[in-house]
């Protein structure tokens, strides 16, 4: 018999609860079990896989779904099971980041007030059709000490369950409880447990703006939103045609497929006959299908307006996120005008300026609201695992306490510890303004956490 929501919930936070002693070595040791029952277990994921992209194919072909959801769904396109369980080692080898002390003042002779990193408590991620997501966010929560729920979509249910019982297997090796990652595979298990906010911390939903919109409007529980991607590449009046094309074309079709990949390119008019042919040919050759205004459609040469990959744009390619080999493409004429229409039509998620001028730089990074700004750089570059997180739990485009990649430092929060060593312990009837009264000396410590 299955367990129901409440059922859950309360399991993972009592994992949650008798996880607390349990030491950094020990969790990254279930990381190395995890990366090494997923080896020993390759074949069999991988055939479980092929049955969800079968399914996944069959819906294709029937119009019930995109494409590009089954480029996400295949574990076995390039580098990504490798790079699954590079991300497990990875995570395995990064700082504990518990127990540190960010903040640390004597409010008195023996009185030490620390701030100190903690686990949220039990996480909720509810994710569309990347299975490897499973690993990933286990191995993050299992090194950050916080327990998690997953709910992946139903196209990756035999890949999602394969994975998390390799999860399973490595934590009945350790002292963590078998709950402590748990996989939940319906809808109505994820209306039902949006309801446990006695035993659920955080909600992190993974995916479109609808999924994300649903979930904020469905629980009291805090939601921590991973929406689309909606990225853009401006090319300023001084860009270099060699880095646009580079920049450019990598944005687009390095994995048109991810939220990193840009959709929009905005163009400054001065580079209209110069750069953006350069850059337009490049994208045609990349199959690139281009839906420009009025303006980059006029400037486009004849050899690559005849490819049948060239189009006059519609208002809403602008607030499309295409995940494909398609990109809309905008003129303006001032740097002003493409920071309004990037901000207007961003997800906020990562954008980047193409430019050999150090004030648009600038300007550019402080004026575009995202949660990434790039000077000459791909958006693709915008992951944890490139950033050095090891991996991510998804790209942050809100503005709670973490924003873009989410990595271990956006699964803790912080709690005070306040330690008295006086004789009889300290009170705050001893402190005041009267005759008598003692006054807070709030001097600097320096140094760790004494207990």
């Amino acid at each position: 018999m299955s367990k129901g929501a409440e059922e859950i919930a309360k399991a993972a936070k009592s994992a949650f609860e008798a996880s607390q002693l349990v030491s950094s070595q020990e969790r990254s040791d279930v990381l190395l079990a995890v990366k090494a029952e997923l080896s020993r277990q390759k074949e069999l994921i991988l055939e479980a896989n092929k049955k969800d992209m079968e399914a996944a194919q069959a819906q294709v072909a029937a119009g019930s779904l995109s494409a590009s959801l089954v480029k996400r769904l295949d574990l076995s396109s390039g580098d990504k099971w490798d790079s699954m369980l590079q991300g497990v080692v990875d995570v395995s080898k990064l700082p504990d980041p518990l127990g540190r002390v960010t903040y640390s003042i004597a409010l008195d002779d023996g009185l030490e007030l620390y701030r100190v990193t903690c686990p949220i408590g039990v996480l909720l991620i509810i994710f569309e059709a990347r299975p490897e997501v499973v690993i990933n966010i286990a191995s993050l929560a299992i090194k950050s000490g916080n327990a998690a729920i997953l709910k992946g979509g139903k196209e990756s249910l035999h890949s999602t369950t394969a994975l998390a019982n390799c999860v399973r297997t490595a934590l009945s090796q350790s002292r963590l409880p078998d709950d402590y990652i748990q996989v939940v595979q319906t809808r109505e298990e994820i209306s039902q447990l949006l309801e446990q906010d006695k035993y659920i911390d955080l909600v992190i939903p993974r995916g479109s703006n609808a999924l994300v919109s649903h979930i904020q409007h469905s629980t009291r529980i805090p939601v921590m939103g991973h929406a689309d991607g909606l990225c853009t590449v401006f090319l300023d009046e001084s860009a270099d045609p060699t880095k646009a094309t580079r920049v450019v074309v990598d944005s687009k079709i390095n994995y048109p497929a991810a939220c990193n990949s840009a959709e929009i390119l905005v163009i400054h008019s001065s580079v209209l006959d110069t750069v953006w042919p350069k850059v337009a040919e490049a994208l045609v050759s990349a199959k690139v299908e281009l839906r420009c205004d009025e303006r980059t459609l006029a400037a486009i040469p004849s050899s690559v307006s005849h490819s049948g990959l060239v189009k006059s744009a519609s208002p809403s390619d602008f607030a499309t996120e295409f995940l494909s080999l398609i990109m809309a493409v905008k003129a303006v004429d001032t740097f002003e005008e493409a920071v309004a229409f990037i901000n207007a039509h961003s997800s906020h998620h990562t954008d980047s300026i193409v430019t050999e001028s150090t004030p648009n730089a600038s300007s550019f990074c402080r004026s575009v609201d995202s949660a990434g700004t790039f000077v000459n750089a791909s958006t693709r570059f915008a992951d944890g695992l490139r950033y050095g997180f090891g991996t991510e739990v998804g790209i942050s485009t809100g503005r709670t306490h973490a924003r873009g990649p989410v990595g271990l430092e956006g699964l803790t929060i912080y709690k005070y510890m306040l330690k008295s060593g006086g004789e009889g312990g300290h009170i705050v009837g001893e402190f005041g303004t009267g005759s008598g009264k003692k006054s807070y000396k709030h001097e600097a410590i320096v140094g760790r956490l004494p207990f």
